[in-house]
């Protein structure tokens, strides 16, 4: 990845809303717009990402793929709570198969590089979001690989349950952790991502501090930028080069929850009055970018996705990382805080905030990487 390769470009439109609705709610207004869906994964993040169109091309449904969740998991998953709430795991793949060989070594199986579940309380009008650090220890449960059952295991890390069963084992092991049904899953690989920030004209931040990483190949000096592709894909991976940081997966996270609400302005600022091919180029771009659920498979649910959050402004979003602490056995991994972390799923499943005191004596919101960059 290049650290400033490509020209930098500013947005050309500074106009337009995303709006829409869900599977859950009716549709809550008549009014359209030209770009109806970006889910932002990062988130990784992720991130959280995906796109359409509101005048549908039909042949962008030939671009989408999808992965049956609920025949894969069948009955064995936490009730369906239908109190018009949503809840959506969003994945960045680090696979390294393909065009990400790039980004690594491919050592035979894609792990979750990012990690996101998104809460959208009931109204839709506002959402949290809990970032889930790939190097934590949970309890991986028993997943299908290859029409094979691959055993549950012990202290396994989080990103492993991606590597041992694809998006259907993921899903398992956040709805085994959380005891909260998954509705939808989203996911968008290395290549994919960089891609779709181009296609949206780059992203704005602000670094108060320069950015030095090797690892990411990322390096800006403070002030404003435009990030290409390859360099808002460097900064949602670096771990290493931001002052404050403490090199961990935790310090990466605080910049990918900045991110991501970086981009949610960037997407909301591409509108109507925007060139009809610009539109047609972020839809195909995103639409071959992201893998999802079977129940989104299509231009026309996505679209409906879309106008259900199109009234969550990122600054009705509540982003915190599951409360951790580091293992006493192995200092490079962390474990989630029993209390802490059963109050945050408890919130969520009762569709309410998650409390302050649910963060307390985590270290996955400390370090402060985050106010290095805006």
């Amino acid at each position: 990845m290049a650290d400033s390769n490509g020209t930098q470009r500013a947005t050309a439109s500074r106009r337009g809303r995303i709006r829409a609705t869900g599977r859950r709610r009716k549709a809550p207004s008549r009014r359209r717009r030209a770009l109806t869906l970006t889910l932002c994964a990062a988130v990784s993040c992720l991130l959280l990402t995906g796109a359409g169109l509101g005048y549908v091309y039909y042949q962008l449904n030939g671009n989408l793929k999808g992965v049956d969740i609920n025949a894969a998991l069948g009955k064995d998953r936490p009730g369906n709570v239908d109190n018009g709430s949503l809840d959506i795991l969003v994945l960045g793949s680090d696979s390294r198969s393909g065009s990400n060989a790039a980004y690594g070594t491919d050592e035979g199986g894609a792990r979750s590089d990012t990690a996101m579940v998104l809460h959208v309380y009931k109204g839709h009008k506002k959402a949290s979001v809990v970032s889930i650090p790939r190097d934590t220890l949970i309890t991986r449960p028993a997943c299908v690989k290859d029409g094979k059952e691959v055993a549950g295991a012990r202290r396994a890390m989080f990103n492993t349950a991606y590597e041992v069963g694809g998006p259907a084992c993921a899903v398992k092991t956040v709805e085994s952790l959380s005891g909260i049904r998954m509705d939808h899953f989203v996911e968008v690989d290395f290549t994919g991502f960089k891609k779709l920030i181009d296609a949206l004209g780059g992203v704005e931040i602000t670094t108060s501090k320069p950015i030095d990483d090797n690892s990411s190949h990322l390096h800006l000096p403070a002030g404003h930028h435009v990030l290409t592709g390859e360099q808002s894909l460097g900064l949602v991976r670096t771990r290493h080069g931001v002052p404050g940081g403490d090199g961990s997966d935790l310090g990466r996270i605080q910049l990918q929850q900045t991110f991501v609400k970086a981009l949610m302005q960037q997407v909301k600022n591409v509108g109507v009055l925007t060139s009809p091919a610009k539109l047609y180029d972020i839809a195909d771009t995103a639409t071959k970018t992201v893998t999802t659920d079977t129940d989104l498979n299509s231009v026309g649910a996505l679209t409906g996705l879309a106008k259900s959050l199109g009234g969550i402004g990122s600054q009705n979003i509540h982003m915190v990382t599951l409360p951790v602490e580091y293992d006493k056995l192995d200092p490079a991994r962390v474990v989630p805080l029993p209390r802490q972390t059963a109050q945050v799923w408890g919130a969520l499943r009762q569709d309410r905030a998650i409390p302050k005191t649910a963060l307390k004596d985590s270290a996955g919101d400390k370090g402060g990487t985050a106010s290095y960059v805006k």
